[in-house]
């Protein structure tokens, strides 16, 4: 059974070179919504409860639970964020954030199965948020994205070029899921990462300007 890599298989989704335009396609998420500091212990605890989901899922899909045996790495993390008080940039209040975390999940796991895995994890960790936890599809769609390298502090830089790219190919940006405005996705371990050493994509959803 080979293990299925999305690093390897949907490098064109999570690893573009330079700042890119793709169409993300419908995916799978499971998600948690929140608000305030993500420095704060409601949004570790958060963070948590997504994982003992993601991984419970995991382990029965190894084991053959949901078809044929399936191995796979975990996706990353990701998170679209908005703010309540209309702060952005260098002048971004961070209580004043509003956000919703989620894991991609792969095509076999469906939203029985999803549902089957909170039960079970509120049994094991009934001191964890899960029952906050959502199964969502979504799709994205026309997207521009890229890799920031550095601190979650400095990604406003990498914005700014983004900007400048919609300016260049005529596009808009819009919102990427209900009322959030970018998607994260973070590719790296802020515990066991140098800051500066630290990779994330940044999306746009995005349409083109008529003519």
């Amino acid at each position: 059974m080979a293990k299925y890599e999305w690093r390897k298989t949907e490098r064109n989704l999570y690893l573009p070179r330079g700042i890119e335009l793709v169409d993300v396609p419908s995916m799978h998420f499971i998600t948690i919504d929140g608000a305030g500091n993500p420095n704060g212990p409601e949004f570790a605890d958060r963070i948590q409860s997504l994982y003992g989901v993601a991984y419970t899922l995991r382990m029965a899909a190894k084991r053959g639970e949901y078809g044929a045996p399936f191995e796979y790495t975990v996706y990353p993390l990701e998170g679209v964020w908005t703010t309540s008080d209309g702060s952005r940039g260098a002048e971004l209040n961070k209580d004043a954030l509003q956000y919703r975390v989620m894991i991609r999940q792969p095509d076999i796991i469906k939203r029985a199965d999803f549902a089957a895995a909170v039960e079970q994890v509120q049994v094991k960790k009934p001191e964890l948020a899960v029952a906050q936890v959502e199964w969502r599809d979504y799709t994205e769609g026309l997207s521009v994205q890229a890799i920031h390298v550095g601190p979650y502090d400095d990604e406003v830089n990498t914005f700014a070029k983004m900007q400048s790219f919609l300016a260049v190919n005529d596009l808009t940006q819009i919102s990427i899921m209900d009322e959030f405005w970018h998607r994260e996705v973070y590719l790296s371990d802020p515990r066991r990462t140098d800051p500066a050493k630290m990779r994330t994509l940044l999306r746009y959803r995005v349409q083109r300007q008529q003519k």
